[in-house]
């Protein structure tokens, strides 16, 4: 057993979240922290690299690139934020759950067909939630069936129906909640799932149960035009990629927003008191899984979880065929980090460690 179940359901929330400790070192001034951004925007090697951070409320976004400035300022134009998608459909699915619409313990072919029996040891919500479905990074039959046609974009060869009918079909190999094992699959899985037991289309459940509630009006589940959304690019950094089209797996991976929307967003998982979803932005920050050698591996709904001389950092990454994007935060500090930059991932990629050192120093 790679990864260890939690007891009883995983978003049920008791008492309050512990009281934050003071940041061990003395807050940078500006300056300071403007140099710092822009010294590890430099690094990054993308036409456009944007580093928006959060300390105490006070934000400092700063902007750059290997390419000619766009017509809109870098930090106005939304990304592609990828996997870190998922963050924000834990978010819904622990909203959900707290305001008892559902239960994370139900299984899911029960969501998605109301008649169908279920076994002994079903597929639940949270196991799809936490990658301990057993089910595959993708459906067996992705790549033969998409990449003849759709190499550019494979996700929008794969739709709706054909994701719930993988799941549905497959057989079991394994008890659901003994192995960790990273499925883009499950989580497309669980957004079919949650529209199918909430009788609500996807893009409409998060729009009105977490992107509105949180005022991020900047956040979009499908492309725009070049003067909304920031364009992608090949390794290289010059040769642009199409807008994602993520066909059936819009809840692993659809979310495109600016950096500043990314903030709000992650401020408020920093301090969830008096905001609207608190009691769902606390249940995310909760540990649910310990999973390798020593279970040193902490998740929670949604985020991996590092813990620090000084509290626990929560993070996640993100990639499209064309971008990259980081989110991490740190209650202990009152920091909060969004980098997102619009070259695909690359040998010797240093972005993703370059944000990650930021919020961790």
């Amino acid at each position: 057993m790679t990864s260890r179940p939690w007891p009883g359901d995983p978003f049920h929330v008791t008492g309050v979240l512990p009281p934050r400790r003071p940041s061990p070192r003395t807050r940078p001034d500006d300056g300071a922290v403007r140099r710092r951004l822009d010294d590890a925007i430099s690094t990054v090697g993308a036409p456009d690299v944007v580093l928006a951070l959060s300390q105490d409320g006070r934000r400092t976004v700063r902007c750059g690139g290997t390419g000619p400035p766009p017509p809109v300022p870098r930090d106005r134009l939304r990304y592609e934020i990828g996997s870190a998608s998922k963050t924000f459909t834990g978010l819904l699915l622990a909203q959900l759950t707290e305001s008892g619409v559902l239960s994370a313990g139900e299984p899911a072919a029960a969501c998605l067909d109301r008649g169908r029996r279920v076994g002994r040891n079903p597929v639940t919500l949270a196991h799809l939630v936490t990658h301990t479905s057993g089910l595959p990074a993708l459906p067996v039959d992705f790549f033969p069936r998409v990449l003849p046609g759709h190499r550019a974009n494979p996700y929008a060869g794969y739709p709706d129906q054909r994701v719930v009918d993988a799941f549905l079909r497959r057989r079991q190999r394994r008890r659901p909640g003994t192995r960790w094992h990273y499925s883009n699959f499950g989580v497309a899985v669980l957004g079919h799932a949650l529209a199918a037991a909430t009788a609500t289309p996807w893009d409409d459940l998060l729009t009105g149960r977490v992107l509105r509630p949180l005022g991020l009006g900047g956040t979009a589940l499908r492309a725009g035009g070049a003067d909304t959304d920031a364009t992608g690019h090949r390794e290289d950094g010059v040769t642009p990629t199409p807008p994602l089209a993520v066909g059936g797996f819009r809840s692993a991976g659809a979310v495109r927003t600016t950096p500043h929307d990314l903030l709000t967003f992650l401020e408020a998982h920093l301090e969830p008191s008096g905001r609207p979803l608190a009691g769902a932005l606390r249940a995310v920050r909760r540990p649910v899984l310990r999973r390798g050698r020593g279970h040193r591996h902490l998740h929670t709904v949604g985020w991996f979880q590092h813990v620090t001389e000084h509290g626990p950092l929560y993070f996640h990454c993100g990639a499209t065929l064309g971008q990259q994007a980081f989110l991490g935060f740190r209650p202990d500090t009152g920091t909060a980090l969004a980098a997102v930059c619009n070259r695909r991932f690359r040998s010797g990629e240093t972005f993703v460690a370059t944000a990650y050192a930021l919020l961790a120093e």
